[in-house]
């Protein structure tokens, strides 16, 4: 598959907002509980609530490497999907909306304003990002976490995640996940492969994303050393680091890709809103998009609903 343009992509992104705008509800229903040892500060959108302290990061234990977790400590997939889900955000584009800008499209562009809203309504509501590392060790042994933990995650290397998204998250302490599609590495209007360097070296967490958005579940034959093997090894000359995690293109997935990620060194994979693998929740980790027509309150209020 050759990617072309950034309009491709976008309308491959639209194919897939009927999966984020029925995925707000997911798994609402069973998993709306408060993750263990979380706060319920409300949040209310323009108010000053309680901001992240060193108090509050202190209390969550260090995570540990996830390949450091012996096996025998993990908990089985019944234990996994028992614990209360973290939630997870996942943003595409941060710009404002433009007239050729479809309705689907602006799903996946969240406003400039909106985008800062959003985040300043997080931190006012005491809300904590955590990184994979600390969401693999409490789910997989119940490590204690943060009061009101979150997971912000970036897909698709878009540059104003870099020049925008990273500064406003700076401003409140906040770190994040960036799952990086590197066919698009060093092109205009996407980030090079410093900036991707620079934002792990400052502590965030860098994910594969496949080589150019192909939908992993119509992976065959050479698809597999295509878009997994060389993107993730490219990623990790890149930050020096092991790439452990996995997001699918267009949150799609099969219970086929289960075992080839496996095999590739990886530990956890992240979906959309689709409900979670009832034997492998590991590599079905739920997000939910967080949607450029969402106000920081309607932002709240999915974020309670879905997790």
């Amino acid at each position: 598959m050759k990617f072309t343009s950034a309009s491709l992509l976008l309308a491959a992104l639209a194919v897939a907002a009927c999966d984020s705008k029925t995925a707000t509800m997911g798994e609402s229903a069973a998993s709306s509980a408060t993750v263990e040892a979380v706060t319920t500060v409300p949040a209310v959108a323009g108010t000053s609530g309680t901001r992240a302290t060193s108090t509050d990061e202190a209390n969550a234990t260090p995570a540990p490497a996830p390949t450091s977790i012996p096996a025998s400590k993990a908990g089985d997939a019944a234990a996994i999907l028992a614990r209360p889900q973290v939630p997870i955000l996942c943003y595409h584009q941060i710009r404002d909306w433009t007239a050729r800008d479809s309705k689907n499209a602006k799903d996946y562009i969240t406003p400039i304003a909106t985008f800062k809203g959003h985040i300043k309504m997080l931190a006012d509501s005491g809300y904590h990002t955590i990184s994979p590392d600390q969401l693999y060790a409490y789910m997989t042994t119940g490590a204690k976490l943060p009061s009101k933990p979150i997971m912000l995650t970036f897909d698709d290397t878009d540059l104003d995640q870099f020049t925008i998204a990273r500064p406003e998250l700076d401003k409140y302490g906040f770190k994040a996940m960036y799952f990086v599609m590197t066919v698009s590495l060093g092109r205009p209007h996407y980030m090079t492969k410093a900036m991707v360097k620079q934002l792990s070296d400052e502590g965030n967490i860098i994910g594969s994303h496949t080589w150019d958005h192909h939908n992993v579940k119509k992976y065959q034959g050479k698809d597999w050393e295509t878009q997994i093997d060389k993107p993730t090894k490219t990623l990790e000359e890149i930050t020096g680091k092991k790439i452990n995690y996995f997001a699918y293109p267009f949150g799609l997935w099969n219970e086929q890709a289960f075992p080839e990620l496996k095999k590739r060194g990886f530990v956890a994979a992240f979906s959309l809103a689709e409900k979670r693998d009832q034997n492998d929740p590991l590599f079905t980790i739920r997000r939910i998009i967080a949607s450029g027509y969402w106000t920081p309150r309607t932002l709240h209020n999915s974020i309670v609903q879905s997790f």
